[in-house]
């Protein structure tokens, strides 16, 4: 095995054997009159995967057994990685069945046998923030308030001139000082004629 099985982030120990069962519905649908069936495709039924191992030593089975019935007791779909789920649709999984067994004659081992069921994928949270730190939702709320902020201030300032080329306010401005400088001529003349002088 080249990827480890691993159901929910916990990768299951001391595999011996898995094993994968996949079954397309079809109903029987039988006509007055003919020989023969028809039968009616109901798609692919739920992919079943069964696991089966062996432990040794009291520590190794009990904290396997806290993991999977905690799993199991849950009732939760799990993501589900393993090679021989390859090229098909499955990514979470439920427990349907377990089972254990002991013997007399190895006392320290235990057998166990799981079967996984093909599940669709957990439902959403009813509140789907519920999981974020409160305080990441203020500093979103102070962003927002922020950004808000800057688009009234740019509202406020009204239309905000093209800065990309600078020159025709400059050439405003040089023109309204040429003609200044030519009204300023004329008065000059004036006072010249005025006192005697000449231009």
């Amino acid at each position: 095995m080249s990827v480890k099985p691993v159901l929910g982030g916990w990768e299951i120990p001391r595999i011996e054997s898995i094993k994968i069962l996949e079954n397309r519905s079809f109903v029987e649908l039988t006509v007055p009159g003919r020989v023969g069936s028809l039968f009616q495709d109901m798609n692919t039924a739920p992919t079943c995967i069964v696991i089966s191992g062996s432990l040794y030593g009291d520590e190794a089975r009990n904290a396997f057994l806290e993991e999977v019935r905690g799993k199991f007791r849950d009732g939760e779909p799990v993501t589900f990685v393993a090679d021989i789920v390859t090229a098909t649709e499955i990514q979470y999984v439920i427990i349907g069945t377990l089972h254990f067994e002991e013997s007399g004659t190895k006392p320290d081992q235990i057998g166990y046998f799981i079967v996984l069921k093909e599940s669709p994928p957990p439902s959403p949270p009813a509140d789907p923030l519920g999981g974020l730190d409160a305080g990441l939702l203020d500093q979103a709320d102070n962003f927002l308030d922020s950004v808000t902020g800057a688009l009234d201030i740019i509202d406020l300032l009204g239309n905000v001139p093209n800065i990309d080329d600078p020159t025709p306010p400059l050439r405003d401005a040089l023109e309204g000082i040429s003609s200044a400088l030519d009204r300023l001529k004329g008065i000059t003349g004036s006072l010249n004629e005025l006192f005697g002088g000449r231009e």
